[in-house]
């Protein structure tokens, strides 16, 4: 037998609620998802609830338990005293459709705005080459289960609806940034969409969303300021912007073009850089002519380069441990190799 339990649960729908009282039977390792289906079996049976996996990887049951943002599946009773009220509420942001049920239409307008990953001319599937240590980076970023908990807690849309049509919100902002930090991904223009559509620059970095994250993304601190600082770098940076005023926009989009109106001792005219494509053949590189990688302001974007492939077309194991990497990093020579066993993801079966 278990014990009675005091909830308060949120009944309405988008014309208004109120909270209602029910006494329920809560049984030893139950989680707060159980009590509601038990509340639909045994006393609302019209109480409505979205859920799906009842396994934390959904989403689905996305709601604000005594006051905080948590997945209903995710949230054992064990976690509140025996005298504790546990209020259940829709989450807030979204307009409520009835009871614990929301729109969160607004979230797939959004997805739907963002540019799919886009590989670069010439690469098929299967020929795609990636370090580790770019894998892992936005492995991380792809363990979102899209519960929009951190869209709930973004005081930038749940304090002003008008910012919905402006802002993107922790969760795209976390997509942009994978794609963003993709070595093969051929799109300039995330860092511009990030600032001018998505409105990234709203975001003021309090790290509700990653408090919330039931995946424990480090959407702030690996996501939101990382593209912050891309965005800063792009459209402040005082040479960026110094090459924005003497060139067209045309003749930004074509590196031909920086090589040709360039003046004199400017950067576009030093000597060929290696790994650099070079508009003009081997007469141009020969007379010192190269042209800047277009937009990739710090770093060179480095050519693909695949290593050995086995026979059954996987890749050897030793390529973790060697010493150098598949290619060069754009972010930097910071990373050695062999990589220390405690930063593997990956653990060979013994």
């Amino acid at each position: 037998m278990g014990t009675k339990r005091q909830f308060r649960v949120w009944r309405g729908d988008e014309s208004g609620g109120t909270l209602e009282d029910f006494q329920v039977e809560v049984n030893e390792g139950e989680v707060v998802l159980d009590i509601i289906h038990r509340l639909q079996a045994t006393q609302a049976p019209d109480l409505a609830v979205r859920w799906n996996c009842k396994a934390g990887k959904c989403g689905s049951c996305s709601m604000e338990i005594n006051g905080k943002p948590r997945l209903g599946c995710m949230t054992r009773m064990s976690t509140f005293t025996d005298t504790e009220v546990v209020t259940v509420t829709p989450i807030r942001t979204f307009p409520v459709i009835r009871d614990l049920v929301t729109d969160v239409s607004f979230n797939y307008r959004k997805a739907r705005e963002m540019p799919a990953f886009a590989p670069p001319v010439g690469l098929a599937p299967g020929e795609y080459r990636m370090q580790q240590i770019d894998v892992e980076r936005s492995q991380e970023f792809r363990k979102c289960i899209e519960c929009f908990l951190c869209q709930n807690v973004c005081h930038v849309v749940r304090d002003h609806e008008d910012n919905k049509a402006a802002f993107a919100g922790p969760r795209f902002f976390i997509r942009a940034a994978e794609l963003d930090m993709h070595p093969l991904d051929a799109r300039d223009d995330r860092k511009e969409m990030a600032q001018q559509e998505q409105g990234v620059g709203y975001c003021n970095i309090t790290k509700c969303c990653t408090e919330v994250c039931p995946e424990h993304i480090k959407i702030t601190d690996n996501a939101i300021i990382p593209m912050k600082e891309r965005v800063v770098d792009r459209r402040f940076d005082p040479i960026v912007r110094l090459g924005r005023k003497i060139f067209r926009r045309d003749q930004l989009d074509d590196p031909a073009s920086w090589a040709q109106h360039a003046p004199a001792g400017s950067p576009s005219r030093a000597p060929a850089m290696s790994g650099t494509t070079v508009p003009g053949g081997e007469e141009a590189a020969a007379a010192g002519v190269h042209a800047a990688p277009e937009a990739e302001w710090h770093h060179q974007t480095p050519m693909p380069q695949g290593p050995p492939v086995g026979p059954d077309g996987r890749l050897t194991v030793s390529e973790i441990a060697m010493d150098r990497s598949g290619a060069a990093s754009p972010y930097g020579d910071d990373v050695t190799f062999p990589l220390p066993p405690e930063d593997l993801s990956y653990r060979h079966p013994k």
